[in-house]
């Protein structure tokens, strides 16, 4: 090699994954990704977010974000995880996510957030709708659960034909602290 000659640095490529774009009226339910972060840090953070979901921590920790998306970009996952993107119409690029991760016996569980500016505009019943028609996992069932003190998102559900099927608790990480729920049910193959 000369003095001259150019040093050669390998090419990194992303990894796009496989997992289904999903078309609703006012969005797409898209798969998350890297660029993703900075809109997801911002909304993670927010107290309102994080306590009203089960896995996301407040304060949000360095690096909690970035793990998160890697964890969603490996093809190994069981669970997938796809972004409310409004741009389409005009509402945004990120307004909240949607996951399903699978468990056994052909049935996910169905989880969402969506950003608080948008909280009461329909905007998670929508997505919710859509990825129950698109079935990306081909379930025959789909499970979810909500803290009692969320009515909003107990609505989003029976709105989409869930059935209620008892209370539990579960340990929300934002709180520090273990929370009631109410557990939905809805069967696919009827």
């Amino acid at each position: 090699m000369t003095d001259d000659a150019e040093e050669v640095r390998p090419v990194k490529l992303e990894t796009i994954i496989t997992q289904p774009v999903v078309d609703t009226e006012r969005m797409v339910l898209r798969p998350i990704r890297k660029s993703d972060a900075g809109t997801l840090s911002l909304f993670g953070a927010d107290e309102r977010v994080a306590r009203m979901t089960r896995t996301i921590p407040h304060p949000l920790p360095p690096g909690a974000v970035e793990t998160f998306i890697e964890r969603a970009l490996d093809e190994t996952t069981d669970e997938h995880t796809w972004v409310l993107d409004g741009s389409i119409t005009g509402l945004g690029e990120f307004l909240g996510l949607i996951s399903l991760e699978r468990m056994d016996r052909k049935q996910s569980e169905i989880g969402f957030w969506v950003v608080p500016a948008f909280w009461n505009s329909g905007l998670a019943s929508e997505a919710v709708r859509g990825l129950i028609g698109a079935n990306p996992h081909n379930d025959t069932t789909m499970v979810a659960s909500v803290f009692q003190d969320n009515a909003a998102s107990a609505r989003v559900l029976t709105n989409a034909g869930f059935q209620y099927l008892g209370d539990a608790e579960t340990f929300a990480v934002a709180r520090g602290a273990t929370v009631p729920t109410w557990t939905y049910l809805k069967r696919l193959d009827d």
